[in-house]
């Protein structure tokens, strides 16, 4: 046992100190931005998301970048409110902006990928720029992107994303920690040059690049993934990827504020690690989830005395410490440090939720949008 306590301790902190360092590489812009040149599609598929349309539609209506030179696609999945009604209302009031309304053409188990695929077949724009329907984009969103596209020319562009988090009670704290924790982590493998996450909330890339590796073809049976198995067919086929570490191109989402409706995205999230292309990944989950369960049945067995308590506080000490370095270096760039106030009971408690998620992910399904997968 204190052979496997030690190894887990090992292999987590050597990644943990990866991913720091990979983050640390990322380099953020002097925010001298380049002159508006390259034309974007932005989609964004929805269903029933009537309470959240009106702040995103207000904040896309505020981009600073050329009218003519960004178009809106907007793609119903079947919505049973009154989301096409405020959709419908914004037109009229925004005539200026090029803004369409598409029905989702459904093909697959994946209701997302086909929204997004039938929002491509009809863009205008060299790039397609996704995001969610609970979410609000940044003022200079187009320009940070298209300040990267003439200095760096990738395929795909992954950006940062973050949590409403203010003055947070702490199960939003919790969520949203433990959503930093994927962000700091995604983009520190971006600077390691061994990316494999992305997140489609903030997410870029070339029309031609998507047409010509077939979309999402090989992976459209699996229901999420839309960003993540994208990104890492785009790096199978030798296309150039980056991330954006750029303040003023966070894109911010709303809380869940609800365990059950949590459980059921973080499974949502999980059920697709087996699908993973990237061994880099899959060896990332498998040291992650080791260091969860160690933690957990150390913890456990310890409060019987069944298992020695300093090869707990090895565990513990390492674990604590790497986790709160790199958590506080996302919480400094996405300015949300008033979440580490949580740390503490967090970091307790998460071992035994990301246990619990992940188990349920291998032997169940889960709910999404109203739907069962």
């Amino acid at each position: 046992m204190l052979i496997f306590v030690v190894l887990i301790a090992i292999s987590y902190a050597a990644l943990m100190i990866a991913f720091k360092k990979g983050w640390g590489k990322l380099k953020e812009p002097l925010y001298d931005y380049e002159t508006p040149k390259n034309s974007f599609s932005i989609v964004i598929p929805f269903r029933n998301e009537a309470e959240n349309l009106s702040e995103l539609l207000e904040s896309l209506s505020l981009l600073n970048y050329p009218l003519e030179l960004f178009e809106i696609l907007l793609v119903n999945d079947e919505s049973e409110d009154d989301s096409e009604k405020i959709i419908a209302e914004f037109i009229e009031n925004q005539p200026q902006l090029s803004l369409k309304l598409l029905q989702n053409n459904r093909s697959s188990n994946s209701p997302k990928k086909n929204a997004i695929k039938t929002a491509v077949e009809i863009a205008q724009s060299d790039y397609i720029l996704t995001t969610d329907a609970d979410c609000k984009v940044p003022q200079y969103w187009l320009q940070s992107f298209n300040t990267e596209i003439i200095k760096n020319n990738p395929a795909m562009i992954a950006a940062p994303v973050t949590i409403e988090a203010e003055n947070p009670k702490f199960s939003t704290a919790f969520e949203a920690l433990d959503f930093l924790s994927l962000q700091i982590s995604g983009a520190g493998a971006f600077g390691l040059n061994k990316a494999f996450m992305a997140n489609g909330a903030n997410l870029c890339y070339k029309k031609e690049a998507f047409i010509n590796q077939n979309g999402f073809d090989g992976n459209d049976n699996i229901a999420s993934g839309d960003d993540v198995f994208l990104l890492q067919k785009f790096i199978q086929q030798g296309l150039k990827v980056s991330f954006l570490k750029d303040k003023l191109a966070v894109v911010t989402t709303k809380p869940l504020n609800n365990l059950k409706k949590l459980v059921q995205q973080r499974i949502r999230w999980a059920s697709k690690t087996p699908a993973y292309s990237s061994n880099f990944a899959k060896l990332t989950g498998l040291i992650v989830f080791g260091m969860n369960l160690a933690f957990s049945l150390s913890l456990l067995l310890g409060l019987f005395k069944l298992f020695p308590f300093p090869y707990f506080m090895i565990i513990f000490l390492v674990k604590f410490n790497l986790d709160f370095v790199l958590l506080y270096n996302a919480c400094q760039f996405f300015n949300q440090k008033s979440l580490m106030r949580h740390y503490m009971i967090s970091s307790v408690l998460y071992p035994f939720f990301s246990i619990y998620v992940a188990f349920l992910s291998l032997f169940g399904g889960y709910q999404w949008k109203g739907r069962r997968f």
